[in-house]
């Protein structure tokens, strides 16, 4: 019998590419064996309740569109607490998770690494009651991935991101937070605050990927206190292009959990999405939670 692999995919995701090669995708994958249950997302949270409606049963979930569209496939697995493996086609406008693992930028190279890959163990972190699979943030950067237009995005990509992100530099209020990571009380003003389990932030910030694994049952923490000064921000700035990250300029720690809150006056983004501001937050591991086909 042929291995049943349910198709989800976002249409409008990066410059609208999935539906282009869709034929030839879904080709791809019957002539690997599967038989194949396709659907096309028409908005938000689409993809969570196809995987909730058909992903029982199937051996294979894979995901075409960009990292928010992942992240409904992901929520929508735990959800239903089903160990299928998923295969990623990253058709979307940064694909920060995507390029930290190694997944072709070019659809045919990325459905070959599904259909000749083996699955790999990730760590998924929780937020509250919500699920990302590699970024919450807020601050600097944070709400560009969600704020910044459709069709900048699909023209500039990560330089959109940029663009925005570094306006935002100039213009964004000090966020106060108070956090608890891992029993360490931290406690001030900053212009970014991110938990990651990945090696980008934002589609700007890349870390250093000697000092990030994706299934280590730990998650990044990283901190910007607001800069005093012009020289502060520029050594600020040094730190992180050079990946030294120095305290006080910026703090950055592994841990499994970490406890924050806040005035509930700004917004989260989680993996790109629009997350509303709320005053108590925790941020946990989930050790090994999913499978990714990779190569």
């Amino acid at each position: 019998m042929k291995a049943k692999a349910l198709i989800i995919l976002n249409p409008c995701s990066g410059k609208k590419l999935g539906l282009k090669y869709i034929v030839s995708i879904c080709e791809m994958f019957e002539d690997a064996g599967y038989q194949l249950s396709l659907h096309l997302t028409e908005k938000s949270h689409d993809a969570t309740q196809f995987v909730l409606d058909y992903g029982k049963g199937a051996e294979l979930i894979v995901c075409i569109g960009g990292d928010g569209t992942l992240n409904e496939v992901i929520y929508g697995i735990m959800l239903l607490g089903v160990s299928c493996p998923i295969g990623y086609i990253p058709l979307g406008s940064t694909n920060d998770f995507a390029s930290g693992l190694n997944i072709p930028k070019k659809w045919k190279a990325a459905v070959n690494a599904v259909i000749q890959g083996t699955p790999h163990k990730l760590d998924i972190c929780k937020f509250n009651e919500r699920y990302f699979s590699y970024i919450a943030s807020c601050g600097a950067f944070a709400k560009t991935s969600y704020s910044t237009p459709q069709n900048l995005k699909n023209s500039l990509g990560h330089l959109a991101y940029l663009l925005e992100g570094v306006k935002d530099i100039s213009t964004i209020k000090p966020l106060h937070l108070s956090l608890l990571a891992d029993g360490e009380k931290l406690d001030g003003d900053y212009i970014l605050a991110a938990c990651s389990n990945a090696k980008s932030v934002g589609g700007v910030l890349k870390l250093d990927p000697s000092r990030v694994d994706l299934n280590d049952g730990k998650m990044e923490l990283m901190l910007i206190p607001t800069p005093k000064n012009a020289v502060h921000f520029a050594k600020i700035l040094q730190c992180l292009q050079s990946k030294q990250y120095i305290a006080p300029y910026v703090i950055f720690k592994s841990c499994s959990e970490v406890e924050i809150q806040t005035d509930a006056s700004f917004d989260w983004s989680l993996d790109g999405e629009h997350c509303p501001a709320c005053k108590e937050i925790s941020v946990s591991v989930i050790p090994s939670a999913i499978s990714l086909m990779l190569m």
